[in-house]
């Protein structure tokens, strides 16, 4: 029986920090597996580009909050196919508003998205990563979900979730060989941001101690650093990648 290829999944990897991810993985050798929910042609891209220097991916469409599509992405197109070594949980979405006024489904929609698509995904990877005993798991949590955002009750509340998940997962799995830790950008240039106005920006800046927003590719890298043999001794931990702000 052939080596199977060792593979890494990214969900939420169609675009901003998650192609970035999907981007740096594939240059570190790995097959890369991103999953997007509606933006194909921008998930194809992704995979052609990483493809044009020399690596390896394939999109897949699977929506993270849907245990039944979740769970037939591991059976269908992992186990016994690759070899998984790495699963970045990334995929997320926001539904702002004051909690006065936050509707219950904006309050589900993201909880689902981001904290329970993400404990379906490790659900599912852990059972693969257990058998080989060893893996290296990585949740993409938040600046805010450490300090707190007015406006994002939702949103903080399931980047919390993901530190706590984080340290759960990185308890029960230790034993075999698999680490799980989190890394929590701070005020990065993404879609999500691209929408504010350039004096919001400006007043995000000036709290920052390095005075600049911070880029996919930082958050890329200390996926990479976490994912690698480097950060073997690492578990359980919250990496912030923010450029000293704490909100």
């Amino acid at each position: 029986m052939s080596e199977l290829i060792s593979t890494a999944v990214v969900t939420g990897g169609s675009r901003g920090i998650g192609a970035a991810i999907a981007a740096k993985l594939a240059a570190a050798g790995y097959q890369v597996f991103l999953t997007y929910v509606s933006r194909a042609q921008e998930a194809e891209a992704v995979c052609a580009s990483i493809a044009a220097a020399g690596g390896n991916a394939r999109a897949f469409c699977m929506d993270v909050g849907d245990s039944v599509a979740v769970t037939q992405f591991f059976q269908d197109e992992i186990k016994d196919k690759v070899r998984l070594d790495v699963l970045v949980n990334n995929a997320g979405i926001t539904k702002d508003g004051l909690l006065l006024r936050m509707k219950d489904e904006d309050f589900d929609r993201v909880l689902t998205i981001n904290l329970r698509g993400a404990f379906l995904c490790t659900r599912e990877a852990a059972k693969l990563m257990v058998k080989q005993r060893s893996g290296r798991i990585v949740n993409l949590s938040s600046v805010v979900g450490q300090a707190g955002n007015a406006g994002q009750a939702n949103y903080v509340a399931s980047k919390a979730g993901l530190i706590g998940l984080t340290k759960t997962t990185a308890l029960e799995l230790a034993s075999r060989g698999i680490t799980a830790n989190a890394v929590a950008p701070g005020f990065i240039e993404t879609d999500m941001t691209s929408g504010l106005s350039e004096q919001i920006k400006a007043q995000f800046v000036e709290r920052i101690p390095l005075k600049r927003m911070g880029s996919s590719e930082d958050i890329a890298a200390a996926v990479a650093f976490l994912v690698s043999d480097a950060a073997a001794y690492i578990t359980g931990q919250v990496l912030a990648v923010n450029g000293g702000l704490y909100m």
